[in-house]
């Protein structure tokens, strides 16, 4: 009951994609790259996504019900560092630095995270900034990304709240004023009056990257078509089990955004939850529904 859409063939060709058809080369048990539960390929449709670097490439399998069928682009390192974790996983050695294309087709997908190994939001390690304060001499602004569960009315979401290191200036502007949540709501971001209320409807162009269980990126719009990286991990961030379960129920995740200073590091969710109340009530706070990319 394997799925392989037109681009996983193409990256493949037809040879392999047969055979994998054929169930030649597909395990029939499997942990699903996206919601990390157990699958079956023989009793339950399955999907087939190639994950690709520069030069390697791996094939995982995933529930169709949790992720359709596609090819995910990853950065060279992160998969390589992949198919290590594989190899080890299944009891063989370091994969080389220098892989051949298009291997190893078959592997899985590195194993999850125990339940509770991570019980407060995650936060990611010196992520890249969209944008530079206007002094070319003060040092460039990072952004803190932290993961965690919001309830909107009844209902959790996965979210992120994303909060710079330093003021962010507008492009080109010499003003030095921080223009961070002005830059998102020009792109369709809008401001909080209740962090009770989701957000109306999923913002064109925007997405939240997935791969192999964990979070690599937030893309935007690129001015030459597709998606360019807004934000995007030097490691990937290892998110809770909660809150993949969450992304994999409804494959979006609410992205909110403060000014410097305004939450800071919260070590558990319902500290998390109080500093939005706060900014949603100082009027410093915007959001918008960003759909999943990848698993």
């Amino acid at each position: 009951m394997l799925e392989v859409s037109d681009e996983v063939r193409t990256e493949i060709g037809d040879d392999e994609a047969d055979r994998l058809l054929a169930g030649a080369h597909a395990p029939d048990a499997y942990d699903c790259t996206s919601c990390r539960a157990p699958g079956d390929s023989l009793r339950e449709p399955t999907s087939t996504v190639l994950f690709i670097g520069d030069e390697t490439a791996v094939l995982a399998f995933a529930h169709a019900r949790c992720v359709p069928s596609q090819v995910v682009p990853v950065d060279e390192e992160q998969l390589l560092g992949a198919v290590r974790s594989i190899s080890q996983a299944q009891g063989g050695v370091d994969a080389p630095a220098s892989a051949p294309a298009h291997a190893p087709y078959g592997a899985h997908a590195a194993p999850g995270l125990p339940d509770g190994a991570w019980p407060a939001p995650a936060r990611a390690p010196q992520p890249r900034a969209p944008q530079s304060p206007a002094d070319p001499g003060a040092q460039p602004a990072v952004l803190g990304v932290t993961c965690g569960l919001v309830l909107c009315g009844d209902t959790p979401y996965a979210a992120l709240v994303v909060e710079p290191t330093g003021p962010i200036a507008r492009p080109g502007s010499g003003s030095g004023e921080d223009e961070f949540l002005s830059l998102l709501t020009d792109h369709g971001f809008q401001v909080v009056q209740s962090v009770d209320r989701a957000p109306a409807r999923p913002l064109t162009g925007w997405s939240v990257l997935m791969a192999m269980g964990q979070l690599h990126a937030i893309l935007q719009p690129s001015a030459t078509g597709g998606s360019a990286a807004w934000w995007q991990a030097h490691q990937p961030l290892q998110v809770t089990e909660a809150w993949r379960a969450a992304v994999a129920r409804r494959s979006e995740v609410i992205m909110y955004a403060v000014p410097v200073g305004t939450i800071g590091r919260q070590p558990r969710e319902d500290l998390l939850r109080m500093a939005l109340d706060r900014a949603s009530g100082q009027g410093v706070l915007v959001a918008g529904m960003l759909p999943l990319a990848g698993t």
